[in-house]
């Protein structure tokens, strides 16, 4: 559906390099990255609202790269909603359609379907001045849908929103692709968002590609130092290896298998570092008496870190967890986890 070739992009001193991805038809793809990895750019490339020096863009087997904007059957919205305020909720949702030659009663199909799945039937008569953010962030989907678009592109939408809204809408965005043959690409720094909505992603960092696969493969499965921190990779040491161990520092932990590579790097999700007050079964290959460093609260739960010898180890627990093993600043106690939650790159 969109390909992606090749594409470099220069912008002053910052420029995107050699990006190359595939999109399937009707899939819900998610370009992820800290800010100012180019995640932006790229999208308005796409969109056609940026040039590109080299490579080429393709849309349905059509190469896209020097059509104008009006004529690539792409929608934008971005996190800003980018609305008309002078105009009516109605006419910002059918603003599109001055452009676009839609029969009547097909017009009015899509929009009576859009406003119905968006809920925005109350809000047609009404200014966006006057409306939440949450609501503001409707109408823009709804304009930009109501187009029909091949392609919509989807610029942060969420993060300007508060939780409340941001869950609401998130799922307002998996329906309205399900109940579409549109293909979304959506670009979010929260990995949550990506977990939630997506089935393949990419990730990015100064105006690179890092990974490109599955979110199960990039969470579970990171290729790179920056991309198992990017994904919440916590433990993320600095090893050598010999045979089926890894050596941090001067500590030995059991792999139960020979690297899959020896780049020099083990990582470990902290969900999956358990701690206990007793050594736990010997299920779990690796079982270490530390000492607890500090005790941070993250909301639904506590990251606690944890020094073995001269290793600092985190991990996520449950608030009634660390009252019921009395974890406290300065006190011992046992971490384990099992050799198949490791991951070596």
């Amino acid at each position: 559906m969109i390909s992606i070739d090749n594409v470099s992009i220069q912008l002053g001193k910052f420029g995107l390099r050699d990006i190359n991805i595939t999109i399937e038809k009707n899939e819900f793809f998610i370009l992820m990255g800290p800010t100012g990895a180019g995640k932006t750019v790229l999208l308005e490339a796409i969109a056609g609202l940026i040039r590109v020096d080299s490579g080429h863009i393709h849309v349905n087997g059509r190469n896209i790269t020097k059509f104008p904007p009006e004529k690539r059957g792409i929608s934008i919205v971005y996190q800003d909603y980018s609305l008309f305020p002078h105009l009516t909720v109605r006419d910002n949702i059918t603003y599109g359609l001055h452009f676009h030659k839609v029969a009547g009663n097909e017009a009015k199909k899509r929009f009576d379907r859009l406003v119905e799945e968006l809920n925005l039937s109350h809000l047609l008569q009404r200014l966006p001045t006057n409306l939440s953010g949450g609501e503001n962030q409707r109408i823009a989907l709804a304009r930009a849908l109501i187009v029909s678009p091949k392609v919509l592109l989807l610029d942060e939408p969420l993060s300007a929103l508060d939780p409340g809204f941001r869950e609401g809408l998130r799922k307002r965005l998996k329906s309205l692709h399900e109940s579409t043959n549109v293909t979304f690409l959506m670009v979010t720094h929260d990995f949550s968002e990506a977990l939630s909505l997506a089935d393949r992603a990419a990730v990015m960092d100064g105006g690179e590609i890092k990974q490109v696969g599955k979110m199960k493969e990039i969470f579970q499965r990171p290729n790179s130092a920056f991309v198992a921190d990017f994904v919440g990779m916590k433990n993320l040491f600095t090893a050598r290896f010999c045979d089926t161990k890894a050596v941090i520092e001067d500590l030995e932990i059991e792999l139960g298998r020979p690297p899959e590579n020896g780049h020099g790097h083990i990582a470990i999700r902290p969900e999956d570092v358990v701690i206990s007050r007793e050594k736990l079964s010997s299920s779990m290959r690796n079982s270490f008496m530390g000492r607890v460093a500090e005790i941070m609260d993250q909301g639904l739960c506590y990251e606690v870190s944890i020094a073995v010898k001269d290793v600092l180890f985190k991990s996520l627990i449950t608030k009634s967890s660390l009252f019921d093993l009395e974890v406290r600043e300065g006190s011992d106690i046992y971490l384990s986890f099992k050799s198949m939650a490791m991951h070596t790159f």
